[in-house]
């Protein structure tokens, strides 16, 4: 079982930045592939980026956000972030952390956090 807690949302205006962190429980932290996902109001759950399992060397991001967001991991402190850049009103979103045993944009993430509210103001 893996818990995950995300924190570091809020309101920013247009250009500026967040940094979204997702804490993790349990002590095999670096064996999971990490990902995070948003919904904005009205619409579907989409992919935003992922992170391979241990040193975290494959990354993938949605062409949305490629550029402007970067995902890190820190195996140390069982965490994973989301840098988030130049941001747009369009990235107005509740922000989710997720974990699972394999990697990539169309895994069925097994793990999910609460969510955290990110508002981009123009």
């Amino acid at each position: 079982q893996v818990q995950l807690v995300e924190s570091g949302g809020g309101l920013v205006q247009a250009g500026g930045s967040l940094r979204l962190s997702c804490a993790a429980s349990g002590r095999t932290f670096s064996s999971y592939a990490m990902a995070w996902f948003r919904q904005a109001p009205g619409k579907d759950r989409e992919f935003v980026a992922a992170i391979s399992w241990w040193s975290g060397n494959l990354t993938d991001y949605a062409d949305s956000v490629k550029g402007r967001f970067t995902i890190s991991r820190d195996n140390a402190k069982n965490t994973v972030y989301l840098q988030m850049d130049s941001l747009e009103p369009e990235d107005t979103a509740i922000y989710y952390c997720a974990a699972d045993q394999f990697y990539g944009s169309s895994v069925e993430y097994t793990y999910w956090g609460q969510g955290t509210r990110v508002t981009v103001s123009s």
